[in-house]
């Protein structure tokens, strides 16, 4: 069975798709969450109750993809560079276990204040 996910951040929606790890297994058991946007470069992270250890840990990633950030148990949405890039590609601050992919245009999320509300979901 996929796991497609809703991620709703004010008047930004998308969907995702999660991928086979653990990470994405546990973050799954865990939904709905919720969370207050929390804005570096072009990544929005959040902290979510859930704590795993790293997995297949990246220090660089795609535009699109989901991430685990470990130390702060973060939910990380990253479209585009952050300060820590080194070109076009996202760099997160530490490496991150890659979870799942925005479907389509990830940049969407470019419109999203710091400290809105965003709810992750199961697609219904």
């Amino acid at each position: 069975m996929d796991k497609r996910i809703r991620i709703k951040a004010g008047s930004v929606e998308a969907l995702a798709e999660l991928n086979d790890t653990g990470t994405a297994q546990a973050i799954w058991d865990n939904l709905p969450i919720k969370g207050r946007a929390n804005i570096w470069g072009d990544e929005i992270y959040f902290g979510i109750p859930v704590s795993i250890a790293q997995e297949k840990g990246q220090d660089l990633v795609e535009v699109g993809d989901l991430g685990y950030w470990p130390p702060g148990q973060g939910f990380c949405i990253f479209f585009g560079p952050t300060p820590m890039s080194e070109g076009d590609k996202p760099r997160p601050a530490s490496p991150v276990t890659v979870f799942g992919q925005v479907v389509g245009d990830a940049t969407v999320f470019k419109q999203v204040d710091p400290g809105t509300e965003v709810t992750v979901d199961k697609e219904s």
